[in-house]
Parts: structure tokens; C-alpha cells; sequence
């Protein structure tokens, strides 16, 4: 079939009607949160992809709280993995509370509020999480079974003169590599964009890769991968000797939290599977 007569793939549509009581709900009860996820990234970058799930952000402090509101308007709620993530299920509709990431690093703090984008969605008038912190937060998901590069790539697009460079290039910090790929893949995505990150950016970023090369490799042996994925660099760290970059000094996860991260890998690889059979 020709090029043009190819389709578009139509976005998947939200599931309006719940989502909006929530958020209408939260919105009453002064809870503080900010939207993330499909909504927002449909807010900066237009109509990309759909989204199935409503995403709310919010400081560690107030999960419980946001939770436990849920919890009066009628939702089923669970902790599920307390380093990072709370669900609320009413039906098959799942809401996410997050407050970290998997991998530990991308904390929801003041910043994240300070900075956030008000807007209206589903009618109610809600704070969206910061390009910066959706590009910071979304960067590292680089699983098998899902890569948020193109999310990425799309609010590079969208928001390029908009973005607080500086602050971007702080939020990832020691992580500043992760940063250059996804600006390096940008521009091999969008060609005639490639100048969307500042030259000064690139620049800094370069000269901090061209340092790294002329001075010795570190001694210690660790694997940075299980910050990108949870599954696909276990096999370093049990087998291979390499240290978890994940009990390191830049991730907030104790041993008990990548256990229990890890050993939810089989169960959702399952789901997953049974979702697919059943399409």
C-alpha cells in the first residue's frame, strides 16, 4: 500500500467520564497533586498518543493522603511499591499516585509544583507536571516492553523554546549521559530540529563526554542499567559481579525496594501476556 493511503493509528481515546470525577473530586478536597502522564504530555504536545490511565503526582508525604481520599470517593488503594507508587482500581480503571520513580531518582519535590503548568483537563481546572520533570522522570524508562524515547522526542519538539535548559540539565545530574543520548537520538529523529536543544547545552554536555574519555575508568565495577531498566541488567549484577547502581548514593532504593521491584517482573510479564491473548 502507498505511503499516503497509509492510516494514521488513531490515538486511544481517554475514558473521560471516571477520570473526571476524580480529578473533580481531588480538586474539592484541596489535595495537592499534579497531573502527569498521557494528559499532560497530550497538553504540550497535541494529540500523539492516547492514554488509558490517569497519572497524578504528588510529594511522598501526601501519597497517603491522596490515596486515602480515593479510597472515600469509592476506589480500591494499595501502597504497591512504596519506594515509588500507589494504585487506585475502580473497576478496570486504574489511577497511578506517584511519587518518586522505579529507579528511585526522579523524586517529586517542591520544584515539581513551583514549576508546574495550570491548565484545564477533562473540564477541571488542575496543575500539570513540568516538561522538564516529564523529561527527567520519562528518561530513564527504557524496558523491553516499553521505551518512552518518543515521548521524549515529541516534548523536545513541542516545548523546545519554552524548557528551562538549566534546570534540565540539574535534574539529571550525575546522570548528564542519559540527557545527551536522548538530545543525540533527537536529533537523529528530527533532522531539520537538531538545533532545538541550545548550542551552550550541547556544547557543555560534550565537553563533559571528551573529560570523561581522557581520565581513567573507575575502579568499581557497577551497572548503571538497572537505573534504565529492572530486568534486562539483572544478570550483571547476579552474575557478573557488577555493583546495582541502585543502592548507590544517587538512588533512594534500599534492598527491600529493588527485591520487591524485581520480584514483580514475573507477575506483570504475565498480565501482560494474558492481556494479549485476550485482545
Amino acid at each position: 500500500m502507498p505511503a499516503e493511503l497509509v492510516p494514521a493509528p488513531r490515538p486511544r481515546r481517554p475514558r473521560r467520564r471516571p477520570h473526571r470525577r476524580v480529578l473533580a473530586h481531588l480538586a474539592e478536597q484541596g489535595v495537592p497533586f499534579l497531573v502527569g502522564g498521557g494528559y499532560a504530555l497530550r497538553h504540550y504536545t497535541g494529540d500523539v498518543r492516547g492514554t488509558r490511565d490517569l497519572d497524578l503526582f504528588v510529594r511522598r508525604r501526601d501519597a497517603r493522603r491522596l490515596l486515602d481520599t480515593l479510597a472515600a470517593l469509592g476506589l480500591e488503594t494499595d501502597l504497591i511499591f512504596p519506594h515509588w507508587l500507589g494504585k487506585a482500581r475502580l473497576g478496570s480503571e486504574s489511577i497511578d499516585v506517584i511519587y518518586s520513580s522505579g529507579n528511585g531518582i526522579a523524586v517529586v519535590d517542591d520544584d515539581w509544583f513551583r514549576n508546574a503548568v495550570s491548565a484545564t483537563v477533562l473540564g477541571v481546572r488542575v496543575d500539570l507536571s513540568p516538561p522538564e520533570e516529564m523529561i527527567w522522570s520519562k528518561a530513564f524508562v527504557m524496558e523491553r516492553e516499553r521505551f518512552d524515547g518518543a515521548d521524549i522526542a515529541h516534548l523536545l519538539l513541542a516545548c523546545q523554546k519554552r524548557l528551562d535548559w538549566h534546570r534540565l540539565v540539574r535534574r539529571f545530574g550525575p546522570h548528564w549521559r542519559v540527557l545527551l543520548a536522548h538530545l543525540v537520538l533527537f536529533g537523529f529523529i528530527y533532522p531539520s530540529e537538531r538545533g532545538a536543544a541550545p548550542a551552550g547545552v550541547m556544547r557543555l554536555l560534550v565537553r563533559r563526554l571528551a573529560r570523561e574519555g581522557r581520565e581513567p575508568a573507575p575502579e568499581e565495577r557497577v551497572c548503571r542499567g538497572t537505573l534504565l531498566s529492572r530486568a534486562q541488567y539483572l544478570t550483571d549484577v547476579f552474575r557478573r559481579g557488577y555493583a546495582d547502581a541502585r543502592l548507590g548514593p544517587d538512588s533512594g532504593m534500599t534492598p527491600e525496594d529493588v527485591a520487591r521491584w524485581t520480584a514483580a517482573i514475573e507477575s506483570e510479564e504475565k498480565s501482560r501476556n494474558a492481556a494479549g491473548r485476550g485482545r
